[in-house]
């Protein structure tokens, strides 16, 4: 089962925000409890000439975990992240997210999220995170 749920209070998003010019406008949903996407970075988000620019990376794979939160009613503050970079992720490239929780204890959150290259399954990189979730 597919969930897909559209916040209003995440329009501005610099990732995720589908009100956000400059963003990268990316569609997160829910399948078997793991949050999914994914994105063809353009020459314009590279570091070295055909790579995606780390940061770019980083901020995909930070939202594919607080979307897994957000698309479920909560809302969530990275606390801690730390990423492993595998392989390059060429620029034109699809790349396929997902993001999960690993464990939740009061307001903390553990997630992870991994991203690979679609036309290989290559891991390219992967993120363990401490979110902190927001009180309504």
């Amino acid at each position: 089962m597919n969930k897909v749920n559209m916040r209003s209070d995440g329009n501005s998003c610099f990732v995720c925000g589908q009100s956000n010019e400059f963003g990268l406008q990316i569609l997160f949903r829910i399948e078997a409890g793991i949050c999914r996407a994914e994105y063809t970075p353009s020459d314009k988000f590279c570091g070295y000439d055909g790579v995606t620019h780390g940061g770019i990376l980083f901020s995909l794979l930070d939202d594919v975990m607080a979307n897994w939160l957000f698309l479920q009613g909560e809302r969530a503050y990275t606390g801690k992240c730390e990423i492993r970079f595998h392989e390059p992720a060429p620029t034109g490239q699809r790349i396929l997210l997902e993001g999960e929780l690993l464990s939740r204890k009061g307001p903390l959150a553990r997630m992870t999220g991994r991203a690979y290259l679609a036309d290989s399954g290559q891991l390219v990189a992967e993120t363990k995170a401490t979110f902190m979730i927001i009180p309504d």
